[in-house]
């Protein structure tokens, strides 16, 4: 899964590539790179962001989803968003899936809206929100609490409607490193769940804290974990940097 940030002040990438014609070049690389799915966000949920209205998000997303469905018809297209109107509106522009990091937490109307609308799910763990999310996170067992809430929240989305659940644990979202690489290392426990897992790495600052660099010189650290993931049970890596990711991914095929 390539990112596409259709925002002015994501964590990585600062706005750089934001306009339609920047994104249309980018999702073509990705494309070429090997990328099967693009996930479109125009909210940027890095910490200490407040939650975005959905006529703004809506403004930023629809114009790139519209133009990436006509220029390359066959891709999957995920729109990152915690907004069920901007859920609704980015699937009548074209998008497949939709990618919650909220699971539903943030928008009240957000999992039957995607029941109605018939389309997989992906469901995020996140303590707190975007903007207080780093302030203090703090668990008993990490592991058991992402996997216990990601549990209910499989159950709440069937319960819902939602026929096709994607889970991700949250890697950055509410954890500290050593939360993070808990996480990380029982990656594996997810699989109880019987639905795709899903592992967000890349750039993070579970990777830059440790090695003392800023996300612009995180590809390395991010190639590694990536790797982890997949051995530890991941099913989908969602990536700034497609062409290595694809390199792990192929690796990974023949190791196994």
């Amino acid at each position: 899964m390539g990112i596409l940030n259709a925002t002015p002040d994501s964590f990585y990438n600062k706005g750089r590539d934001s306009r339609v014609s920047d994104m249309l070049r980018n999702a073509e690389a990705m494309l070429q790179q090997g990328a099967t799915i693009l996930d479109v966000g125009g909210a940027s949920t890095r910490p200490g962001q407040p939650l975005i209205e959905p006529s703004e998000e809506l403004r930023r997303v629809i114009p790139a989803i519209t133009a990436i469905r006509e220029r390359f018809p066959d891709v999957w297209l995920s729109v990152d968003t915690y907004n069920a109107a901007t859920a609704r509106a980015a699937v009548q522009a074209g998008a497949d899936i939709v990618n919650d990091i909220s699971a539903g937490a943030f928008d009240a109307d957000m999992l039957a809206t995607v029941a109605a609308i018939h389309v997989p799910y992906i469901a995020m763990h996140i303590q707190g929100t975007p903007a207080t999310m780093q302030q203090d996170p703090r668990y008993n067992d990490v592991v058991a609490e992402v996997h216990s809430y990601l549990r209910y929240k499989v159950d709440e989305c069937m319960a819902a409607g939602i026929a096709d659940v994607i889970v991700d644990p949250g890697f950055g979202f509410g954890k500290t490193v050593e939360h993070n690489f808990a996480l990380l290392r029982e990656l594996g426990t997810l699989r109880e769940l019987n639905k795709p897992i899903l592992a967000g790495l890349s750039r993070k600052s579970m990777i830059c804290k440790p090695l003392r660099v800023n996300p612009e010189h995180a590809l390395n650290g991010t190639t590694a974990l990536n790797m982890v993931a997949l051995l530890n049970g991941a099913d989908i890596l969602r990536v700034h940097d497609v062409k290595e990711a694809m390199e792990v991914i192929r690796l990974y095929g023949h190791l196994k």
